[in-house]
């Protein structure tokens, strides 16, 4: 057995940091991450109530830490500023997890509606980028920071299946990239993490039934990912310990890309 004492946790305490999308799932995971090791989270998501009990949850989980609720859609301005806002508020904007994705179109992209299309990029790609600029005007390029942006293994390869949300989140890879060529003279490091299948509620339809079954055969590592794997590779990507990594997609997918088929 591994001596997890030979690997301390990082530290992230005076940081203040703003997870996108994380009233469940993985979004909730990695900000219960990033409150574990120390830093003061903003949470967002849709709709209050749940965001709220997100909130509880994370208090629950890391007793004593520093959380604030801060709903509203991701595609708005104003909560956009606001959320922010509320980082800044603690202290200044260290890190930033666009972590919200949608995925309404699915099927060829011969029958995709387009407006549906349109919605997707516009939330995980435009959304994304208009984070970082909140982000960036809020003080980050005073104090350097790190972004990490939740794309997934379908920006990595053709799926057939969903075809529009793949393209966005290749588009999201090559944003991190670009971005990351643009901040880093001022210290700003932004990665990507491309999970494959996670068992989240958003996932829930590709592994109903015996889709479940089918799905493991493609793992090498026999299992498929959990919210705490992604959480733990967020949490590296925004650390001190990833000082000299930007520009980078991390693929947490239990070997699937490596058997060369999806």
């Amino acid at each position: 057995m591994t001596d997890t004492t030979a690997f301390p946790v990082p530290d992230l305490r005076g940081r203040s940091a703003l997870v996108t999308g994380s009233s469940r799932g993985i979004g909730l995971e990695i900000a219960t991450e990033l409150a574990r090791r120390g830093a003061a989270v903003v949470i967002t998501g849709r709709k209050p109530e749940p965001l709220d009990g997100a909130a509880e949850s994370i208090r629950a989980a890391v007793p004593g830490a520093h959380v604030t609720a801060a709903p509203g859609n991701t595609g708005d301005v104003e909560h956009r500023a606001a959320a922010v806002a509320a980082a800044a508020a603690q202290g200044g904007v260290h890190i930033l997890v666009n972590n919200t994705g949608i995925a309404p179109a699915a099927g060829p992209l011969m029958d995709a509606d387009l407006g549906a299309v349109r919605k997707t990029f516009d939330t995980n790609v435009v959304a994304a980028l208009a984070f970082v600029q909140e982000a960036y005007r809020a003080g980050m390029a005073e104090t350097g920071g790190a972004v990490v942006n939740i794309a997934s293994v379908a920006g990595l390869r053709s799926t057939g299946a969903i075809a529009a949300y793949g393209a966005s989140k290749a588009a999201l890879i090559r944003l991190t990239e670009e971005l990351a060529w643009e901040l880093g003279p001022v210290g700003i490091r932004v990665n990507a993490i491309a999970p494959a299948i996670v068992r989240t509620r958003f996932a829930a339809a590709l592994i109903a039934g015996d889709n479940e079954a089918k799905a493991l055969a493609g793992y090498p590592l026999g299992r498929l990912g959990e919210p705490e794997d992604i959480a733990r590779a967020a949490a590296f990507l925004v650390g001190d310990e990833s000082s000299w990594i930007t520009g980078e997609t991390l693929r947490v997918d239990g070997g699937l890309l490596a058997t060369g088929s999806m």
